[in-house]
């Protein structure tokens, strides 16, 4: 019995262009119950990272794959397929890397290995919609000695950033500032750069600040007015809005605001014709606000959620969706007046005729720092199997 175990150095998120390291460690353990040990061989081992799509069969339509499907592992296969088993298409591999080849552990003895690759900047981010599934994992396939080959997955998230695979590095490194107490390979030299290019790309998209005014009216007059300061944010950030009633014609009995995504299908892969697009609520405020004359509202994006993407398949676009209920009359409340003794009291009428209407406002979500993304990620940095 050998143990293998993957661990994701710095966590399972990442930015796509980032370098991936992992170290897989093969143990052969030493059991007190055992009465007789001995050594275990490996006849290979060997990682690859792969993409994995998957749609929705009623609500989209994708042309036949050439490859053929492949449910189970064959007891004497020896060729490595990464994505043997899983639902969908493979999209998008990198080059098989190889770990090591007859490999003998004695009772007790572990040797690790370090596997590093860097994402491939032109692929699709992680994202989990209700018409279709981007899903990256790190496959780890092992094999025996006259056994079948032993497949441990590690799925991880992918950000995608658009804007760093147009980037320049520079070349002359000595206008750089380095620690001269540190020994860092090139590669790791270049994704440091890249996470601190993303960082600062995002602070430059994010932090841009200027009053957008909206007039909120329907057929019968003005509403009152909504203010947002900005329209780009990161995953994470909270998206701040006010309202002012006091100017408007019509009285706003109350108002929703949503935090939606739109997950809409390209034409050409539709299933059917003008289908409707999906709508995903991710944060929901709601306040009555008759007699009221400033209100505001925070919404939360989650650390949790995709970015806006688009690829040839599906597009993913988010926007904030208002909904009013204003008054058809004018006065919203009535005086019942008592005795000459007696204060006057203020009581809301029984019946009232409203009007309904809606708005839709885009906005741009970007991705955050992947250390961020890493804090809430439903995937685990380390996992193991038994062969």
């Amino acid at each position: 019995m050998i143990e293998v175990l993957a661990k994701l150095g710095r966590g399972p998120v990442f930015l796509a262009g980032e370098v991936l390291e992992c170290v897989i460690t093969f143990t052969n353990p030493l059991s007190a119950s055992s009465t007789s040990a001995s050594s275990e061989m490996l006849a290979w081992a060997s990682a690859q990272i792969h993409c994995q799509f998957h749609a929705s069969e009623n609500r989209v339509a994708l042309p036949p794959s050439d490859g053929s499907k492949h449910d189970v592992q064959a007891e004497n296969e020896t060729v490595f397929v990464p994505n043997r088993g899983e639902r969908g298409q493979c999209i998008l591999s990198t080059p098989p890397k190889i770990l090591f080849c007859d490999l003998r552990l004695d009772p007790g003895e572990s040797k690790s290995y370090s596997y590093c690759e860097t994402l491939p900047m032109d692929g699709p981010p992680s994202f989990r919609g209700q018409s279709v599934k981007y899903v990256y994992k790190l496959t780890i396939g092992c094999q025996r000695v006259n056994s079948p080959i032993k497949l441990l997955r590690v799925p991880f998230r992918v950000l995608v950033l658009h804007g760093l695979k147009d980037y320049q590095f520079p070349q002359d490194e000595a206008v750089a500032p380095s620690n001269p107490f540190l020994e860092e390979e090139e590669g790791l030299k270049k994704d440091s750069r890249l996470a601190d290019l993303a960082t600062e790309l995002l602070m430059v998209a994010t932090s841009r600040r200027s009053l957008h005014l909206y007039n909120i009216s329907n057929t019968r007059g003005k509403v009152g007015t909504f203010c947002i300061f900005k329209t780009v944010y990161k995953i994470g950030e909270d998206v701040i809005g006010t309202f002012n009633f006091s100017e408007g014609d019509i009285p706003c009995l109350q108002f929703s605001v949503s935090l939606q995504t739109e997950e809409s299908i390209q034409e050409e892969f539709q299933r059917r014709r003008g289908q409707p697009v999906s709508f995903t609520v991710h944060a929901r405020h709601q306040e009555s606000c008759l007699h009221t004359a400033q209100s505001s509202f925070s919404l939360p994006i989650p650390l949790s959620s995709t970015p806006g993407f688009t690829t040839n398949i599906v597009s993913l676009k988010w926007r904030l969706h208002f909904e009013f209920v204003t008054s058809g009359e004018s006065a919203g409340t009535c005086l019942v007046h008592g005795s000459q003794s007696e204060a006057v009291t203020w009581t809301g009428v029984e019946q009232m005729e409203v009007d309904t209407f809606s708005w839709d406002l885009p906005i741009k979500v970007l991705p955050t720092n992947p250390i961020l993304a890493s804090y809430v990620s439903q995937f685990s940095s380390t996992n193991s199997i038994t062969i």
